[in-house]
């Protein structure tokens, strides 16, 4: 374990010193300062609270952007080891692929939750400040926090895999992308799809277990209906009495989507010939 810490240490001192991460990170926390204080507006038409306003607009935020930042992250993880040849370098220590996979994950996964939390944690807390919060908006904005970096570590271990199957970063960045249009766009798309065409045909009970086959769903569905006052605010109230999955599930469901993924790079990498 400490080898794989060692190691995890070393992605995220790397991580932290790029400055395309650096630039990502003040990404996030200019846009979550000007969903907080624009978004607010409304919040007495309706009486929401700042804070709940805060998570709705930061949870439909991160959808797309945590994916996106996190598979440009890692993409290369691999491929871009093997090609530079420092990936034979650090096989000549006493150290594991499996030591070495897991390090960079952990790593990875530490630089997106830094980000996160720098770039989230601001804007909550002026949104806090700004006009206060109760117990229940303090919970599901710690738990956007949660379930943001455990979205960020899907895409991570999804991205282990491609960078695993291919023998070219361009190749890599490449199915990354379609990797982040499938999911976050393209799934959807051809769910109201299908729904549009057939949904007299498709069974009432499937729709939920669809949206269990997309993390970005799992992700939207949890942070805009486990909570009253969000769901409220968010307009998911309907659909959280139509679907049936309650928050334990839906966070497991984006710990498994994490963990699949990763078991699958593990032997994958175990695997290959470099």
């Amino acid at each position: 374990m400490r080898t794989v810490l060692i190691i995890a240490g070393k992605e995220m001192r790397d991580g932290l010193r790029n400055r395309w991460i650096v630039g990502a990170t003040l990404l996030l926390a200019g846009l979550a300062f000007a969903l907080t204080f624009l978004g607010s507006a409304p919040a007495g038409a309706v009486a929401a609270r700042p804070l709940a306003v805060t998570v709705v607009s930061l949870a439909s935020l991160s959808i797309f952007l945590v994916p996106l930042i996190a598979l440009l992250l890692s993409y290369d993880a691999v491929v871009g080891e093997v090609e530079r040849g420092t990936m034979l370098l650090l096989l000549t220590y006493p150290l594991t692929r499996g030591q070495i996979l897991f390090g960079k994950f952990l790593g990875h996964c530490g630089i997106l939750a830094v980000a996160i939390v720098i770039g989230y944690g601001g804007a909550g807390t002026a949104a806090w400040l700004n006009g206060g919060a109760d117990a229940n908006g303090v919970r599901a904005f710690a738990w956007l926090l949660v379930s943001s970096a455990l979205l960020g570590a899907v895409f991570v271990a999804i991205a282990y895999v491609v960078s695993i199957l291919v023998r070219e970063r361009s190749t890599a960045a490449g199915i990354a992308i379609g990797v982040w249009l499938t999911f976050v766009i393209l799934y959807d798309l051809a769910l109201l799809g299908a729904l549009v065409a057939g949904g007299d045909r498709i069974a009432p009970g499937l729709f939920p277990y669809l949206l269990l086959a997309n993390p970005a769903d799992i992700y939207r569905l949890f942070n805009l209906s486990a909570f009253e006052n969000v769901r409220t605010f968010s307009g998911m109230a309907g659909l959280s009495g139509t679907v049936h999955l309650a928050a334990p599930l839906l966070i497991g469901s984006l710990a498994a989507w994490s963990a699949v993924p990763l078991g699958v790079a593990a032997l994958l990498f175990r695997r290959r010939e470099l």
